[in-house]
């Protein structure tokens, strides 16, 4: 997508995105990545949308002020896993390997981000294709493959195909919230939409879905403000 940028200290990419129902131009602030994205309706002039973000300058910087720290990991730190922070320790293996309530991780500064960030994606799988196995059987139906993705706008998807795609950072939350987002998922394989119809399903799914959906809300944005490279 086209990029522009807003002028100040420091300046600020702005993404562009022309939309067919929009009638009127509109700013949106990621929470998860501060993404801003400037939203113009088909054959609205391009500089009157700018303008438009120039004059919402304040507001935007705003957000970003807001916006959680991000919080790179590194030995002598911690890491959230299943909704507590798990230590970071330097160790004499290759690999990150869990011992004793911490994570042990080669003592090379470069190599502790991608070994940790490994060890939450085999985690997130393990967990994420029994979860998925559960429902889909109380379901009584079947899905396709399990794909796990860094993603920014979405904790999951299904697919027509009945595909099911995850972000391996939801092994970071209380396990409650992992379940929920699987049963969710699988939901879709009976109601692909957000029917009445569909939410009963993952009721019947999650029972008490509710609070752990609530919490994704809330602290999602903070599993996304952890950093695994330099």
């Amino acid at each position: 997508m086209p990029i522009a940028q807003l002028p100040g200290a420091p300046p600020v990419e702005i993404t562009l995105r022309r939309s067919a129902r929009a009638r009127r131009y509109s700013l949106r602030v990621s929470q998860l990545d501060g993404r801003v994205t400037l939203t113009l309706p088909q054959g609205a002039p391009l500089d009157e949308g700018l303008a438009f973000a120039r004059e919402k300058a304040g507001w935007i910087r705003a957000q970003l002020a807001g916006q959680p720290v991000p919080a790179p990991v590194a030995v002598g730190g911690s890491v959230p896993f299943e909704g507590s922070q798990l230590p970071i320790v330097a160790g004499r293996r290759r690999g990150a390997v869990l011992a004793d309530g911490q994570l042990e991780v080669p003592g090379d500064p470069a190599r502790v981000g991608p070994c940790v960030r490994a060890f939450l994606k085999e985690q997130a799988r393990g967990r994420l294709a029994a979860a998925s196995d559960r429902h889909a059987a109380a379901l009584g139906r079947s899905y396709g493959r399990i794909t796990l993705r860094d993603t920014r706008s979405r904790w999951g998807s299904c697919s027509s195909r009945g595909d099911l795609m995850y972000s391996w950072r939801l092994v970071m939350a209380p396990p409650e919230v992992l379940d929920y987002v699987a049963a969710h998922e699988v939901a879709h394989l009976a109601e692909m939409n957000h029917s009445a119809a569909f939410w009963a399903v993952v009721e019947g799914l999650c029972p008490g879905h509710r609070a752990p959906r609530a919490w994704l809300r809330a602290h999602g944005a903070l599993l996304h403000r952890v950093r695994f490279d330099d």
